[in-house]
């Protein structure tokens, strides 16, 4: 349940305080961009909940974590400002406002005790599996937490479980046999597969070209322009390893492996190193605009890029856009380079000649006679299927079946998922451009099995709670709609 609630972004991370333990020892991140108010004051309030601003700037902390772990480091508050993250933060914490609104209405609550049981069961707070109150201290001190604060989120966090796990909707024998029966339907299937690799087509010119005239509109250039690009190179600045050592220190959370573990220096030392002198070579990449700017430095390279061509990054191609020509864009990170850039003209994007379009408009074309080809010649098999030579397949059902050769297994499934919601004993099923002309020989109801009974439970039960989780907070948002007291998240 919770984990549907975690992968839909529109309750993003609901439950954000689950993942406390993964939490713990990422550190907090060198944000501040935005800073509402005293830490006491609230920036909303859902039903009767309020949402502190110490809670609201925790919940960010978190999830910039979180992404700065995903983007490998590659994460700044210029992305987080895309991305929203503050509203982020803001619609994960309201969500759960609303259901601690419904905890309170249904009078459940959790006790300190029950609270210090699930602090103390937390492995990160344990030395040798026992309960270190001088760990659970260093944390908070290092994470600049007070103990009331943390104590209440998780209190909220084990509050919104509670009440959860009472809603709990579980799959009802009928609902198991009847989907189990339907999975347990086999058929033994007479089929011919046609493939486009089977049809062979020969262009002609002049079909081609009345081709194109009639799509010549749907084959244009990209737009392009004209650039002046001036390259400041990191890879010569210099950093001792002081310096490295103490960039490391100050950013370590981002030093992580897939398993969660932290690098240590000399594992992250490379990747340090060049993040470390990017960083440093900020300053001079500045001066070698404003220099830039004023005509005291001469550009590196002109170019003509298409538009979004990968010699830039995207960062880069959005400010240019935006550009007025003769405009010149501040330095922006290119692999281990700051670039920047000067736009000098834009080319608008114009109709391709034939000869540009040739071998798109062939590839167009072939494809287009290729699909008409093959639904023609399915047909014709399908009105005379009983003199076709089929290939005919052993019993098969959703649960149990082999390859129906040329198809791989994911084709396979892909054709039983729709002949088994089709109501024709003969007939045709496209999958992966392939056509598959079949009919049904004979069919029968197999015996359900414990293994295929315990899929369909877990099955059913993850559909029934997620259209109840989603039909709760539909409701939810009438009965509890957020306030937001300050502007921007």
């Amino acid at each position: 349940m919770i984990s549907w609630m975690q992968n839909n972004n529109k309750y993003l991370i609901v439950t954000i305080w689950v993942a406390t333990i993964a939490f713990i020892g990422a550190g907090f991140v060198g944000w501040g961009s935005y800073q509402y108010g005293s830490k006491a004051s609230a920036v909303g309030k859902v039903g009767e909940v309020e949402i502190t601003q110490e809670k609201f700037d925790m919940t960010y902390q978190n999830l910039y974590s979180q992404y700065s772990e995903m983007f490998k480091g590659q994460f700044d508050e210029a992305k987080a400002k895309e991305m929203g993250l503050l509203g982020q933060a803001f619609n994960s914490l309201a969500s759960q406002a609303q259901l601690l609104n419904l905890a309170k209405y249904y009078g459940i609550v959790v006790s300190d005790d029950e609270l210090g049981k699930y602090i103390t069961s937390i492995e990160g707070f344990q030395d040798k599996g026992v309960f270190s109150k001088v760990i659970y201290d260093t944390y908070l001190q290092n994470r600049r937490l007070k103990a009331k604060t943390f104590e209440e989120v998780l209190k909220d966090e084990l509050t919104v479980k509670k009440m959860m796990n009472f809603f709990d909707s579980k799959a009802l024998p009928f609902e198991i046999n009847i989907l189990a029966s339907a999975l347990s339907i086999a058929d033994k299937i007479a089929y011919k597969v046609i493939s486009p690799s089977d049809i062979t087509i020969e262009v002609d010119e002049q079909e081609l070209k009345t081709y194109w005239e009639m799509f010549k509109n749907n084959y244009m250039t990209a737009r392009s322009y004209s650039l002046e690009i001036l390259w400041t190179d990191s890879s010569t600045t210099e950093a001792t390893q002081d310096e490295l050592k103490e960039f490391y220190d100050k950013n370590s959370y981002n030093y992580v492996q897939t398993d969660g573990k932290q690098f240590s220096f000399e594992q992250a030392k490379g990747v340090v190193e060049q993040e470390y002198k990017i960083k440093k070579t900020k300053k001079q990449a500045l001066k070698d605009y404003v220099a830039f700017k004023k005509g005291e430095l001469k550009a590196s390279e002109t170019k003509e890029l298409s538009v979004n061509s990968i010699e830039l990054s995207a960062d880069t191609w959005k400010e240019i856009a935006k550009a007025n020509i003769g405009e010149t864009i501040k330095p922006k990170v290119i692999g281990l380079k700051y670039a920047t850039v000067k736009v000098l003209s834009v080319m608008d994007p114009k109709q391709k000649s034939f000869e540009q379009a040739k071998e798109a408009v062939s590839k167009s074309f072939i494809s287009q006679k290729k699909s008409e080809i093959l639904e023609a010649n399915s047909k014709k098999i399908l009105e005379n299927i009983d003199n076709e030579q089929l290939s005919t397949t052993d019993w098969m059902s959703m649960s149990k079946f082999d390859n129906m050769s040329p198809l791989s297994k994911p084709e396979t499934l892909q054709f039983l998922q729709k002949l088994f919601t089709s109501s024709a004993k003969n007939g045709m099923i496209t999958v992966s451009n392939n056509v598959i002309v079949y009919k049904i020989v004979e069919q029968k109801m197999d015996k359900v099995d414990n293994n295929l009974s315990k899929t369909v439970e877990e099955n059913v039960n993850q559909i029934k709670d997620s259209v109840f989780e989603s039909n709760l907070f539909k409701t939810l948002n009438k009965q509890y709609p957020a306030q937001k007291f300050v502007k921007g998240i």
